[in-house]
């Protein structure tokens, strides 16, 4: 069944758009103010004047995505006694993870200070809206982060039943109360894809990919959702053969002598082409893109399918650790396709937007379950550490999101504000 999201009339006319600007105005003013006072956050609160707030809410044009990780020994927003939206596979607290440092952290960019999540300031901004998460299970992670954040004011009813039969990698939650859709759209090569293996589907057998074709599990959905937060990464070092017009062009470690080897950078240049590419021409398509990119894997002494494991219990620093070889190729070339995107776009008045996690997570070997998370479909014996703990430094990407979501809205606010001036 196809999404269909809450569609609110809205008149051309000047006096309303007057009216709309003019309420936006407020709410990204005044609202504030009340939020700060009356929010349900764990976070500490300050005595500051109003010139401070006024300052602190105004979203300042700033690199986010530079910085540092430094001790917050508040710790997280939510823990596993108090969010119970937290599953196996990354609660590591559940399953007696000896260690708590790793939740003590907080990222702090070079340039400003990186606002805290604020709950209710998130549920105003897509109070009637539907937001939703496309690609592997790591999207899927950052989606129960979201989950957990939003539960210290509301809890959403789980309506997957209506949209899918497939609700172990299709969810949709609906938060009544705000009218606002939250979903997850499993495409972890956000392409067509199917087993091409004899042997059949494993972890790391052979697949074939149709580069040319965006996945329909999340391009048929889509089309109604105001924002999209889309994202792949680790799927793409599997070994692939790869498709355009039906004709089988190259493959990445494949192995087969009369196909033409390309590395996995091909490839995935070429999904993020072809789904930006889908967005860009559906008609009906009105919503924010966001980038989320590459998310760091920290295996030491092995492989994942040979002993490798994520002991460490604190952060790299930026001299311990640099964005380079496989991590930095794969940044760059999902960033080189947004920016296409970002070019069409404006042409179609399409925003796609830049969520740039890599730097920060590359800086946190620490944040993964290792072996204290647990899945009905793993191999115990593997140690995860792709996947991020919940809670942990996955946290901070929906900060990332809520500081773009806020500039957008701001720009969004100022372009109005100039076509009528």
């Amino acid at each position: 069944m196809k999404f269909h999201a809450t569609e609110l009339s809205s008149g051309k006319s000047s006096q309303k758009r007057l009216f709309l600007i003019a309420f936006t105005l407020i709410f990204l003013t005044i609202i504030p103010l009340y939020l700060l006072k009356n929010s349900r956050s764990p976070l500490p609160s300050h005595s500051v004047n109003i010139s401070d707030l006024r300052s602190r809410e105004r979203v300042k044009e700033c690199d986010i995505f530079t910085g540092k990780w430094v001790p917050y020994l508040r710790g997280p927003y939510y823990t596993n006694a108090t969010c119970n939206l937290i599953i196996d596979q990354q609660n590591c607290m559940k399953f007696e993870r000896p260690d708590t440092e790793f939740m003590k952290w907080r990222w702090r960019p070079e340039e400003c200070e990186l606002p805290f999540f604020n709950t209710v300031q998130f549920l105003g901004l897509v109070r009637g809206k539907s937001m939703a998460f496309v690609g592997d299970s790591v999207g899927r992670n950052q989606m129960q982060s979201l989950l957990c954040l939003l539960a210290s004011v509301v809890h959403p009813v789980d309506v997957s039943h209506k949209y899918t039969s497939d609700t172990t990698y299709f969810r949709y939650w609906f938060y009544s109360d705000y009218r606002f859709t939250l979903a997850t759209l499993w495409s972890p090569f956000l392409v067509k894809s199917c087993d091409a293996d004899p042997s059949g589907h494993s972890l790391n057998s052979l697949m074939n990919l149709y580069l040319d074709q965006a996945d329909k599990a999340w391009a048929s959905q889509i089309e109604n959702f105001d924002y999209v937060v889309i994202s792949a990464g680790q799927w793409f070092f599997r070994p692939l053969i790869y498709y355009l017009d039906g004709q089988i062009v190259s493959c990445h470690n494949c192995n087969k002598e009369n196909i033409t080897a390309v590395t996995k950078y091909y490839g995935y240049r070429m999904a993020f082409r072809t789904a930006f590419g889908t967005l860009l021409r559906l008609k009906g398509f009105k919503g924010i893109t966001f980038l989320r990119t590459f998310s760091p894997s920290h295996f030491e002494n092995g492989a994942w399918n040979a002993g490798g494991s994520c002991p460490r219990t604190k952060p790299y620093t930026s001299e311990e650790m640099k964005l380079e070889d496989y991590n930095l190729e794969f940044y760059l070339t999902q960033v080189e396709e947004l920016k296409k995107a970002e070019k069409e776009g404006r042409k179609r008045g399409l925003k796609f937007v830049l969520l740039a996690t890599t730097e920060a997570m590359l800086l946190r070997p620490d944040g993964h379950p290792n072996h204290y998370g647990h899945s009905l479909h793993r191999n115990m014996t593997v140690a995860d550490c792709v996947h991020w703990c919940l809670p942990g430094p996955i946290d901070t990407w929906n900060e990332f999101l809520l500081y773009v979501m806020k500039r957008e809205a701001q720009r969004s606010f100022r372009g109005e504000l100039q076509k009528i001036v």
